[in-house]
């Protein structure tokens, strides 16, 4: 090429150069940007655009992350489709993961695949799309759930993922309002399932979780099966009322009282309910609190749908009553510094978080108090709004017994041995714990139950030995026996009768009142009878009236058999 030619081609390039600069300036200047984009795109964008502007489908884009937040609605939606995937997905390409031992696998799509899903007759397409973001530094703190947004690394490197759901344009309204609500609440309830129940405690003046693991169900524990299908039904009841608390103007809380004698299963049942309810339980031991304000702090840091367990309440810690006088009343735990109530832990300071403005602090929460011995509390913490349900633990039934028989042996109900251990239980008070116990000790059923018949015939002996002692005049009487006993006036029976059945002005009520007056009867002989009926205020009435007339009759006998033996001791 001739240095001619070569000067040439370089000024038609030069000319060529100059005129793209100048008909860029011009269309930067004279069309619209919808153009120039427009002018700038590939084929295949083009395409594609226009496929998408004609095309009858919406789309709705879920990314993983806003910000440095992660989105709520993307985990909502990889839950859900989890529940999908090998049902009703078409997915080819699938990813299996497992995160604990508690947990099953999890079987979600792959990048690129789509899962279908019909919703009140509207057909809805997922796809899990990813992308490289180029640029990426720091990280982001995700859920477990992937990568960041906005150019930040997560678990899976620089990508970044996200949900697009496809739908009929004319379904538009019904996906957004109601489609993505259910996907949010269908991951709601797969997540409780499936969630991993803690035990919370306290350590160094704040709540430290662990994993619960207690295998305790109802169909396992030993309790009569009335009482356990009561249990049920009243939790059940209580979960769905949201809407019937918050009309009536009460906070969103249930409160139980488990009573009974050790190695009944009270914690058992506990254990149970946490289980059967998927809720996380705070044990609130009160010899760690210093005060009530340490209390209020503790208790305000409760998450919803826990379950709050003060166990032993009775002796765990002594509770300065609400009407002593200058704190003349310590209790063995206290705070060092100060005399002042407000540097203890007081039945007040408890009962304020129970019942009083601190118990709105949280909503779908169980308070569960246990004891062995009834009688010690004070009738404030009793009454129903604070204890709703009354739930007595008693010794080892035939019933109870049977259930243990066959969690630990597999043993069937016409086993050849049941008549007889039934009949020394009847005999014998014995508790579910040490009823376990001896079945444990052995590999098989017949030996298990003959270890048990010896033991129970053992515990007759001694039971038989204990009875001669007492009926001697010795001073040794059973613990049980050792209680303080709160008998029920007429003014504490109309306010058990409010609480328990709305007995207002019922023409039957003077005629209890005059019973009670004539009759000794326990505060806890009243509440069963009154609490047991669910036929209605005056059933519940007619029920008392029976009872106490039925306990007057027995005290009229055993008073007369002692003035006949009276008199028979003044002839001789």
């Amino acid at each position: 090429m001739s240095s001619g030619e070569y000067e040439r081609y370089v000024a038609m390039a030069a000319t060529a150069a100059g005129a793209a600069m100048v008909i860029n300036g011009l269309m930067n200047e004279l069309l619209p940007y919808e153009l120039r984009d427009a002018l700038t795109l590939s084929t295949a964008d083009v395409v594609r655009r226009l496929r998408a502007r004609l095309s009858p489908t919406h789309t709705v884009v879920i990314d993983e992350a806003e910000g440095l937040a992660p989105n709520q609605l993307f985990d909502a939606a990889r839950a859900y489709l989890a529940s999908l995937t090998g049902t009703a997905s078409a997915a080819r390409r699938l990813r299996a993961s497992r995160v604990n031992e508690a947990q099953g696998i999890l079987v979600t799509m792959d990048h690129g695949e789509e899962t279908v899903d019909v919703h009140d007759g509207v057909t809805y397409t997922w796809r899990l799309v990813s992308r490289n973001v180029a640029g990426n530094s720091g990280s982001f703190p995700s859920h477990g759930s992937g990568a960041g947004h906005n150019g930040r690394r997560g678990p899976h490197g620089g990508c970044h993922r996200s949900f697009e759901l496809s739908f009929h344009k004319k379904h538009k309204e019904q996906a957004l309002a109601s489609y993505l609500p259910f996907v949010v609440d269908a991951a709601k309830a797969i997540r409780d399932r499936h969630r991993d129940l803690k035990m919370h405690m306290i350590e160094y003046d704040a709540w430290t979780p662990v994993d619960l693991r207690h295998p305790s169900t109802f169909d396992t524990i030993a309790m009569d099966g009335d009482l356990k299908r009561s249990v049920m039904d009243d939790l059940e009841r209580f979960v769905r009322r949201k809407d019937y608390y918050r009309r009536t103007g009460r906070a969103w809380k249930r409160g139980y009282l488990l009573y009974g004698p050790p190695g009944t299963g009270k914690s058992s049942l506990v254990a149970a309910m946490a289980n059967y309810l998927k809720f996380d339980i705070y044990d609130l031991e009160l010899t760690e609190v210093k005060s009530n304000s340490d209390l209020r702090r503790l208790l305000v840091g409760m998450s919803n749908r826990s379950i709050l367990v003060v166990e032993d309440i009775d002796c765990s810690i002594d509770l300065p009553q609400r009407g002593d006088q200058g704190g003349e009343r310590r209790g063995r735990h206290s705070f060092t510094g100060g005399e002042d109530n407000e540097d203890k832990v007081t039945l007040s300071g408890l009962l304020n978080f129970v019942d009083g403005l601190w118990s709105t602090s949280g909503e779908e929460r169980i308070i569960v108090f246990t004891t062995n011995y009834k009688e010690r509390l004070d009738p404030a913490l009793l009454r129903p709004g604070r204890m709703d349900m009354h739930v007595h633990m008693g010794y080892c039934t035939s019933e109870s017994f049977r259930i243990l028989a066959r969690n630990y042996h597999f043993v069937e109900d016409d086993h050849t041995m049941y008549l007889e251990i039934e009949k020394l239980m009847e005999e014998v008070p014995i508790t579910p714990a040490e009823v376990a116990e001896v079945l444990m000790r052995n590999d098989g059923a017949d030996a298990a139950l003959s270890d048990l018949v010896g033991f129970l015939e053992a515990k007759r002996g001694e039971v038989g030995a204990n009875k001669g002692v007492k009926h001697h005049g010795n001073n040794k009487v059973d613990k049980y026996e050792q209680t303080m006993v709160l008998y029920c006036t007429p003014e504490y029976f109309r306010g058990v009768s409010r609480d328990y059945q709305s007995l207002k002005d019922r023409a039957m009520i003077p005629e209890v009142e005059q019973l009670l007056s004539e009759v000794p009867t326990t505060i806890e002989e009243v509440t069963d009878v009154v609490g047991r009926n669910n036929g209605g205020a005056d059933a519940a009435i007619r029920d008392l009236i029976g009872f106490l007339k039925a306990k007057r009759g027995d005290a009229g006998e055993n008073n007369g058999a002692n003035q006949d033996g009276n008199h028979n001791g003044d002839n001789k």
